[in-house]
């Protein structure tokens, strides 16, 4: 066969062709500009290689910046924690065999720091005390490295065995804290090689799910293995959470009171220690954990003790035997010093009013007079302070408002002598006022139950009975609270109102408010100025300033004003757990309203009910709260108040507290009534907002029974118990259990009985029942800090 081979492709006509090429004979200019040949992408794939680049060069140098901030002569000691996860781990060899390796020489101190010239290291190791959950929490706040610590001589058939329930309930506290970086240290291990081996697998395998997965499992019996962990944890880079690197914190290792002479109530309190995190200013505010805010009237640099050059270490020791050497020192600047600002002072007289005449003044004593002469006519034995409460049965009891009603919103068992609330209906206005600063009848029975120390075992078994039916109560039939026949619905609940919708009604944040409310401080812009002041904080790191003591200096703190009691408290504490002095941001020393999200621990049984005493940890700082706890609701603006703490679900608990800046964990405490034990760990949670204006409404629910039902009409009795209640809560929705809703019509009788109509045919067996509303507030704390006496 003959003929090419090559393919000969057809010419494109004009029909697949552009109309620009089609045109192109049409144009009279040669000189037309055409497509670059060069790549237009190029140079924005160039900027981004560079941009990319100079992202990785900038994350290389924060790295290599920590790196060398937290190793080496210019970082503080790195603080090892100790624990042990069952009570049968022997600690004190195992830290005993750690310094000694870090420090041959020998160490000392309630708080052992050595350096080590052959690992380039500083180290402080603490040992967690089993059963003292309080040392071991603020052992935790302050640790770069949590050592757990495990027997393999426990029989290896399940985790529990390697993990006692002490154990697992730090392990949880722990993660609500945040960890810091963690190792498990496996000890008592078999000789045999095989053996040895299997062991280690057998632990490692069960205690793994405890664990973050980045935990490394090392043993720990020979000095061979702690010299790998140790060469391995001086590489190691430490990851702490994020809270702790806001603010600058000191762990005392040396804590000494001075009398002062000026006050015998009062003392300076001296912390001496390594400056951590950031750079502390002498005229910031410091937060003793556990004693409360205080000022610092002086700040020593002092010269380091530990240093990790060899040849310092005989002039270092000269100078321990003599006393600290001082560099410099750092007083505060009057007028950059930020005052201990706690509470607002009202002013009473700022209110808007008009001040009475003399006229009136002359009418009011008179009436005053005229009343002292009525005659009363009195039970026999009546004594002058109970014929003073009782008043003339000639006064208008319709004229009575809605502040004169002591609204106790409990059931009858909260609400003590109902007979009382009847004296207390008849009070004046000015009388009434006095007595409805705490509208709120719980809180008398809570301060009750706060003072076991009056009651006897006997009452105090009772009391507990009492919370725990509540308690169960609450859970089976939520908010309902029965009608007292005795006293008018329409004065005991005088403070509640109805609502349309729970969601979309309006409620002004700013009406009525409480006395307690003049005391605290707001925020125009919350986020604003926390980000304002992060920054201004920020900036002063940066600055490098004379008034400040950088990270990991070496500096004795002065602490001002502070009760002699709670300075001789600490200085017995520093012998069992550290004692943290924690810079404060501005404001934080000021008292606002503080919301937390917060859970039951699966470790705490008993009932906590609302406004209960509760002792927070948040970050590093203490404080005592009676905590209002409601739901969150994400769609709305108005959030159900709960009268107890439910286990299983997620809460928000709403206190009295200093400002502090989220977002930092919560760890609760609760003392058990009529015990002397430490207190026991509650709830678990984090901080989610400061908001005076968040709105909490306590409902309540009035039950009513059908008496005789006809379709949509319904004839309902035992809501209330006279007619003018009934027309009182007329206006009032109603609605009942099987999902009807309706309305009353009229009254019906003398006791109270009322014809309702709703929009569906009614049951029989079916429950009427109507919801009432008020806001509620948190309760003042008796005591704000757990080392100041109530």
């Amino acid at each position: 066969m003959g003929g090419s081979r090559n393919q000969v492709n057809k010419a494109h006509k004009t029909r697949f062709s552009s109309k620009s090429s089609r045109n192109l004979h049409k144009t009279s200019d040669k000189r037309r500009i055409g497509k670059s040949e060069h790549n237009v992408a190029k140079g924005a794939r160039a900027a981004r290689i560079q941009r990319n680049k100079m992202i990785r060069e900038q994350k290389r140098a924060v790295l290599l910046k920590e790196k060398r901030a937290s190793s080496g002569s210019a970082s503080p000691p790195r603080v090892i924690v100790l624990f042990g996860l069952s009570a049968d781990v022997k600690l004190n060899s195992l830290s005993e065999d750690i310094l000694s390796l870090l420090s041959p020489q020998g160490y000392g101190g309630a708080l052992p720091t050595v350096a080590s010239s052959e690992y380039r290291l500083r180290a402080t190791v603490l040992q967690a005390p089993h059963g003292d959950l309080q040392s071991c929490l603020e052992m935790a706040k302050v640790a770069d490295l949590i050592a757990f610590v495990a027997s393999a001589t426990s029989s290896c058939e399940g985790e529990s065995d390697y993990i006692d329930s002490f154990g697992h309930q730090c392990l949880s506290v722990f993660r609500s804290l945040g960890l810091p970086s963690t190792v498990v240290l496996i000890r008592d291990l078999p000789t045999e090689a095989k053996r040895r081996h299997e062991s280690k697998k057998t632990c490692s395998s069960s205690l793994a799910s405890e664990f973050p997965e980045d935990c490394k499992f090392y043993p720990a019996d020979t000095k061979d293995e702690l010299h790998k962990f140790m060469w391995l944890f001086k590489e190691q880079r430490l990851s702490v959470p994020h809270w702790r690197s806001q603010r600058p914190f000191l762990m005392a290792q040396k804590v000494e009171m001075v009398a002062d002479d000026m006050n015998s109530g009062t003392s300076t309190l001296l912390l001496t220690g390594y400056v951590r995190a950031r750079s502390l200013s002498v005229n910031q505010l410091v937060h003793v954990s556990g004693a409360g805010d205080f000022q610092l009237c002086k700040m020593e640099i002092l010269k380091d003790p530990h240093p990790l050059n060899a040849r310092k270490e005989q002039d270092v020791m000269d100078a321990e035997e003599v006393d600290d050497v001082v560099v410099r020192s750092v007083v505060p600047d009057p007028l950059k010093q930020e005052a201990l600002l706690v509470e607002n002072v009202p002013d009473c007289l700022d209110n808007e009013q008009t001040w009475p005449t003399e006229e009136e003044m002359a009418d009011a004593e008179k009436e005053q007079k005229q009343k002292k002469r009525r005659k009363k006519v009195l039970p026999r034995g009546t004594s002058e302070y109970q014929a003073a409460w009782i008043i003339n049965d000639t006064d208008d009891e319709e004229s009575v408002t809605d502040e004169e009603v002591d609204d106790m919103v409990m059931d009858e068992t909260e609400s003590g002598h109902p007979g009382e609330e009847g004296n207390h209906s008849d009070l004046s206005e000015d009388e009434a006022s006095l007595d409805l600063r705490d509208s709120d009848g719980e809180t008398d029975a809570d301060s009750v139950m706060m003072d076991g120390e009056n009651l006897t075992k006997e009452q105090l078994e009772d009391e507990i009975k009492k919370i725990k039916q509540a308690h169960a109560d609450d859970e089976e039939f939520p908010d309902e609270v029965d009608t007292p026949l005795d006293f008018p619905a329409r004065k005991r609940f005088a403070k509640y109102r109805g609502l349309k919708s729970f969601r979309t009604s309006s409620w002004d944040p700013k009406e009525s408010l409480p006395p307690d409310y003049a005391r605290i401080f707001a925020f125009d812009n919350f986020n604003r100025t926390q980000k304002s002041i992060l920054a201004k904080a920020l900036a002063m790191e940066e600055e490098n300033r004379d008034d400040c003591a950088t990270a990991s200096t070496y500096a004795r703190l002065y602490i001002k004003e502070v009760p002699a009691t709670v300075a001789s408290k600490l200085c017995v504490r520093a012998t069992t757990m550290p004692i943290i002095a924690c810079g404060l941001l501005q404001h934080e020393s000021k008292m606002s309203v503080l919301h937390f999200s917060l859970k039951k621990h699966d470790s705490y049984s008993d009932p906590i009910k609302t406004k209960d005493e509760l002792i927070f940890h948040v970050g590093f700082r203490q404080f005592v709260a009676r905590p209002i706890f409601s739901t969150d609701n994400m769609n709305s603006d108005k959030h159900k108040m709960e009268r107890f703490l439910h286990p299983g679900r997620f809460s928000m608990a709403s206190i009295y507290a200093p400002i502090t800046f989220p977002a930092l964990p919560l760890i609760a405490f609760k003392s058990s009534i009529g015990e002397a034990t430490a207190p026991k760990v509650a709830a678990v949670g984090s901080l989610r907002s400061i908001d005076p204006d968040r709105i909490i409404l306590k409902k309540i629910i009035l039950t009513g029974y059908p008496q005789r039902v006809s379709k949509k009409k319904a004839a309902v009795r035992y809501m209330f118990h006279n007619p003018e209640d009934v027309r009182w809560f007329k206006p009032v929705e109603v609605w009942s259990k099987c999902g009807r809703r309706g309305r009353i019509k009229e009254p019906v009788g003398t006791h109270g009985a009322m014809k309702c109509i709703l929009n569906g045919t009614l049951q029989q067996n079916d429950t009427i029942c109507m919801s009432l509303y008020k806001r509620a507030y948190p309760k003042w704390p008796d005591h704000r800090f757990p080392l100041l006496d109530a």
